[in-house]
């Protein structure tokens, strides 16, 4: 099953989280929930680059759940199509196959 391999910043703590998403599961990061919808990594032949297709949602406790995110990142230009929150940035590191090597603590 594909990981993505996912880096999160709080931007009130200035703490950096690295985390890692199965596809077609929902893990949460502060308020958010990421589900990685696909997860895909180019060949070693080809330049290296990773891309993912990221719903984030927002769920604050007694409120509606609001949609923030729903499109590709690539690992190689994180800034074309972020997401765009007051509080958190979240971006793309690598899609792997299996997990290992990058975990960490989440908020």
């Amino acid at each position: 099953m594909p990981i993505a391999v996912l880096q999160g910043l709080d931007k009130i703590t200035a703490r950096i989280y690295t985390f890692e998403a199965p596809v077609d599961q929902t893990i949460g990061f502060g308020t958010l929930k990421v589900t990685v919808k696909s997860c895909r990594k180019r060949p070693p032949e080809y330049p290296p680059e990773s891309a993912a297709f990221l719903e984030i949602v927002e769920q604050r406790p007694e409120q509606q759940p609001n949609a923030l995110f729903e499109g590709w990142m690539f690992a190689s230009s994180p800034g074309l199509n972020p997401l765009e929150h007051a509080v958190y940035d979240v971006w793309l590191i690598d899609c792997r196959t299996s997990p290992g090597g990058a975990s960490g603590a989440r908020p």
